[in-house]
């Protein structure tokens, strides 16, 4: 049975102020929902739109996203008000051709839930913010799953607090890599790994080497996973851990990256995903009971940053070591202008 997904008008109830003169850095939150998701329902294909009705630039420092059970996971965008163009509240994704890179390209990223974390709080440091231009919103494509046995119902909100201009120092843009070649043999352990040259395209851009530093990461991955570790390479091979997390799904992922991670001197990125499969089958790629292997991360470069295995297909280069099965792919870069 689909979730019945009525009264979808979003409630502004951002704190501005009690005149016409709002204060410019009031948190501002929106409800959004609510979503009835029936016992044992997974719903994949549902969207959110939130109209921000800025006049003027939002230099936002935090977002704080509350849901609950059944909120499995979502990717928040802003994106100018044509792009998907509909009204607020949710949607079918495929009615408006909702496609998260054509979300990056046209906007940005602003924020990447942790699988099933019901509270989850990204704060840049003290200055640090993602700059959204007037007129924006905010989209998101929203994945609903409830393993339990009854009902639930859910009406999660988003807030974002904004700081004045005169304080910013620092800009953020996106980083995001995915390994979508995944197949996690039966009965044992496995690691999947790529690597990504970032060389070509920042010497093609910027004239050099790769100098940006990193502030934040995130993780995304289901059950099976044990390990998510992201390293930055040397050319002459060297290796030093950006992030990795050990952590449960429903626990928060993500986190400042503290101190900052200077990538100048490394060329590379390196995500590998771990996993055990308990399984007779084989588990690959997807949502429900499938896997993922996804980094997300915000750095002070001016370009956003992706790549990875974006298409679904066989691991290659498959080796045994101790009692793990290793994989490695090839690695495609992209990179586009984040200055709005």
């Amino acid at each position: 049975m689909r979730a019945f997904l009525g009264a979808v008008l979003v409630v502004v109830t951002a704190c501005t102020g009690d005149g016409s003169d709002p204060d410019p850095t009031a948190p501002r939150t929106y409800e959004f929902g609510p979503f009835a998701i029936g016992a044992g329902e997974e719903v994949v294909e549902d969207c959110v739109q939130i109209s921000l009705d800025n006049d003027d630039y939002l230099y936002v420092n935090e977002v704080e996203l509350t849901t609950g059970p059944g909120f499995h996971h979502s990717n928040w965008f802003f994106v100018p008000s044509h792009v998907f163009e509909g009204e607020d509240g949710t949607f079918k994704c495929d009615d408006r051709n909702f496609n998260e890179p054509v979300a990056a390209i046209y906007g940005g990223v602003l924020f990447a839930q942790s699988t099933q974390a019901a509270h989850e709080i990204q704060r840049f440091p003290e200055g640090v913010v993602l700059k959204i231009p007037p007129r924006f919103k905010i989209v998101a494509q929203v994945h609903l799953l409830n393993p339990a046995d009854e009902p639930v119902r859910v009406t999660p909100n988003i807030k974002i607090t904004p700081i004045l201009e005169a304080a910013v120092t620092t800009t953020l843009a996106g980083i995001s890599f995915q390994n979508q070649a995944l197949a996690l043999p039966a009965n044992m352990a496995s690691r999947f790994t790529v690597e990504c040259d970032l060389t070509e395209r920042h010497q093609f851009i910027f004239g050099r080497n790769p100098d940006f530093k990193i502030y934040y990461a995130l993780a995304h991955y289901h059950d099976l996973a044990t390990k998510l570790t992201v390293e930055a390479i040397k050319p002459s091979g060297e290796a030093s851990v950006i992030y990795s997390t050990e952590h449960n799904v429903g626990d928060v992922l993500g986190g400042p990256i503290d101190p900052l991670f200077d990538m100048t001197g490394y060329t590379k990125l390196r995500m590998s995903c771990d996993f055990f499969n308990p399984r007779s089958q084989v588990v690959g790629w997807g949502v429900g009971d499938q896997e993922m292997c996804v980094f997300l991360a915000f750095s002070d470069s001016t370009y956003n940053w992706g790549g990875g295995v974006n298409e679904q297909g066989p691991p290659e280069n498959p080796l045994m070591v101790g009692n793990t099965m290793t994989f490695t792919n090839g690695c495609q870069v992209f990179a586009n202008d984040a200055s709005r």
